[in-house]
């Protein structure tokens, strides 16, 4: 008796064509329908891989890393610089679209930050160099500066101590080198509300006050000092 093969089922003709239609792999710019446009690497129908894009409604490019669909990994956001080229706005890691981990943003061409971030906010460790030619470097939370950090001024005065809100709060240090003095003590909202000011490499600063801080006579006064100070953070916790 003859064997007869069975015959082999014909998928319908969309799902041809829908399979042929799947992105994958390498391909040149595919355009959508709102005028964006992306070159690169595809995987099941998402960008994936390295690819770049650039955005119609503000001629925006991004280049660098994407996974299923959106940026993660490595890359560079440009603007358009109005002479027909682009400038830098953020260069770093990226995830789910978002500024995510180790990355440079440019505000300005004097103002920029470098650091850490977290879900598109400046989060951890970071520097922020101000237009106005002062540095901070230190914790950053949730987009403001949160935690232990230092704040340098352009003729070298400096802060070292506790921040909150973007605010000094908090035990802090306050060097005034160009008059050798420092101020240590609590801090509430960006101003000094208990401590002591005392002499700081007086005999190297550029210029000193006419007369040393007297040395205080209270008995004990470390102590009356800490026990304020502990009662003012109590007050303001």
């Amino acid at each position: 008796m003859p064997h007869l093969k069975e015959a082999k089922k014909k998928q319908p003709l969309w799902k041809e064509w829908d399979q042929l239609a799947q992105k994958r792999g390498v391909h040149h710019t595919i355009y959508s329908v709102n005028g964006d446009q992306y070159t690169g690497e595809w995987l099941d129908n998402k960008k994936h891989g390295k690819g770049t894009q650039k955005w119609k409604s503000n001629g925006s490019l991004y280049d660098g890393d994407w996974r299923k669909g959106v940026r993660s990994g490595f890359g560079t956001y440009s603007v358009p610089d109005g002479n027909g080229g682009y400038k830098k706005e953020y260069s770093g890691g990226w995830k789910n679209d978002m500024r995510h981990g180790y990355g440079t943003q440019f505000y300005s061409d004097n103002e920029y930050y470098e650091g850490e971030w977290y879900g598109d906010k400046r989060s951890g460790w970071g520097r922020m160099y101000y237009a106005d030619g002062t540095i901070y470097e230190g914790e950053w939370f949730d987009d403001l500066r949160n935690g232990e950090g230092m704040l340098r001024m352009t003729n070298e005065n400096r802060y070292e101590g506790s921040w909150r809100d973007d605010k000094k709060n908090g035990p802090g240090k306050f060097f005034y080198l160009m008059k050798g003095q420092v101020y240590e003590g609590v801090w509430v909202d960006d101003i000094a509300k208990c401590g002591e000011m005392k002499d700081f490499d007086r005999d190297t600063a550029a210029n000193p006050t006419q007369y040393p801080i007297p040395k205080v006579t209270l008995a004990s006064a470390e102590s009356v000092l800490q026990e304020a100070e502990d009662q003012f953070l109590q007050d303001h916790e």
